[in-house]
């Protein structure tokens, strides 16, 4: 392990260096899918999800629209910040978007559009943009595993927003061309504008969304404040009042550099199956295995028990009364009985279960669903977000533990399921013909000379 006294420069190093000839294969490779992931969503959230009329309407109050700047399945253009914003917020709006384990956060949401954003600004090269990409998921990973993010999740905060606001910075800053100086200036600057608070658990409200896709601004503006010249805090992760010292009790700051270009935080990112928090998805995966192998039915179930580990029970778990009892998307999204309850009755847990929140069936499942700490999924965290599911059914007793739920690093989907999850979002909104092209040229992204044309074939739509 490198110094930790030297974190911030560290990093700062990594990314103005950082090359897509130089990353090893497997790391482009995983970096063009993950692109493609978080446009599926972007593309769906601008038509589908429930805040996004409000989010338009601020950004055409506060001037953010009638730039050259775009945002997915939109034609409206937008100011570089506006497209950062919105496309940010999108990202995250289905909460389908991918997740990084040890860090318990989604890197891409944040990340990837203050890269686009910045990608616009200056016409890059797609190969610059995805070598900045992979940057930025590296800063914000690293910077969450460093916390940890148990202690910061313990605090309140919202690590997505949190940690990605630097990792957005990062990856901007890199766009930019800047040295190791000026990267470091605008994780500098990114510190003044690390914010996000877990307190929409407590009525689904819509800040979770917002306050990713503000990371993603913040990112963007702290790197083009850095590019003008702008001194940012030196020190911004590990001094005296740096992030690490005021967001966790107990950091460990040499995490954030250990393997450093060697040992990528990006191929430790996992896509959803499942429109849900990721602490759901091995107990969904459970109950559908289990549903196909007995099948059961709603009627035929006395009790389901979840195992969770401490970090999952705060999440998708308690208060008990409320999990059961969700009454909009984002409670659903955070609640253990009802993704379980779902895959239960429907056999599926996708976009479209949402509309299922008063069907009579998974309101009476819903009582039934029970989540409890584990101690054997417990000593599974953080590597893994695991989850054990009992499902008892006429006096006998059937259970299933997932310790790698679909979709995590050690059971990636493959990129014929992610082009079927695309499209699953996409068309939709895009029609077929145009879906499919989309993901076409994502998947080319690093060869392509500048990524202009494609954010603005991405706003089309049918």
């Amino acid at each position: 392990m490198e110094n930790a006294l030297e974190v911030t420069a560290q990093l700062a190093d990594f990314c103005a260096g950082i090359r897509v000839e130089t990353l090893p294969p497997e790391v482009v490779r995983r970096a063009r899918l993950l692109i493609l992931d978080l446009a599926g969503n972007m593309v769906r959230a601008r038509h589908d999800a429930e805040s996004t009329p409000a989010v338009l309407a601020m950004a055409r109050a506060m001037g953010f629209t009638g730039g050259s700047a775009r945002v997915f399945a939109d034609a409206q253009g937008y100011t570089a910040a506006g497209a950062a914003l919105v496309n940010g917020v999108m990202a995250h709006s289905l909460d389908f978007d991918d997740t990084h384990a040890a860090g318990t956060l989604h890197p891409g949401a944040p990340v990837i559009p203050a890269a686009l954003a910045a990608g616009e600004m200056v016409g890059a090269a797609g190969a610059d943009v995805l070598a900045a990409i992979v940057a930025g998921y590296e800063v914000t990973c690293r910077i969450a595993v460093a916390l940890p993010a148990g202690d910061h999740y313990q605090r309140g905060f919202h690590p997505t927003a949190t940690c990605g606001v630097f990792g957005a910075a990062a990856a901007a800053a890199r766009v930019f061309g800047l040295d190791r100086a000026g990267v470091a200036s605008a994780l500098g600057i990114a510190l003044s504008q690390s914010a996000g608070s877990l307190q929409f658990l407590a009525n689904g409200a819509w800040t979770k969304r917002f306050q990713v896709g503000w990371a993603a601004m913040g990112g963007l503006v702290a790197a083009t404040l850095a590019r003008e010249g702008f001194k940012g805090a030196t020190a911004a992760l590990e001094g005296k009042h740096g992030f690490f010292a005021a967001y966790a009790p107990h950091p460990v700051p040499g995490r954030a550099v250990q393997d450093l270009g060697t040992v990528f935080e990006l191929m430790a990112t996992a896509v959803k199956p499942y429109p849900s928090c990721r602490y759901g998805h091995a107990g969904i995966d459970a109950v559908l295995a289990l549903r196909a192998q007995h099948d059961f039915k709603p009627a035929d179930i006395d009790r389901v028990t979840y195992g969770l580990s401490h970090a999952g029970m705060l999440l998708v778990g308690a208060p008990a009364d409320k999990k059961a009892n969700p009454q909009n998307v984002v409670d659903g999204q955070f609640s253990g009985p009802f993704v379980l309850s779902a895959a239960l009755a429907t056999g599926a847990m996708n976009w479209d279960s949402y509309k299922l929140l008063q069907d009579a069936a998974i309101r009476g499942l819903l009582p039934k669903v029970h989540c409890e700490h584990d101690p054997e999924i417990e000593a599974e965290f953080p590597a893994n977000m695991s989850g054990r599911v009992t499902i008892e059914s006429h006096g006998k007793s059937f259970t299933r533990k997932v310790v790698v739920p679909k979709g995590e690093p050690g059971n990636f989907l493959t990129e014929n399921e992610l082009r079927a999850k695309f499209a699953s979002l996409a068309d939709p909104v895009l029609g077929a013909s145009r879906a499919a092209a989309l993901a076409g040229t994502i998947l080319d992204f690093d060869r392509l000379p500048d990524v202009s044309p494609v954010l603005r074939f991405a706003s089309q739509t049918a």
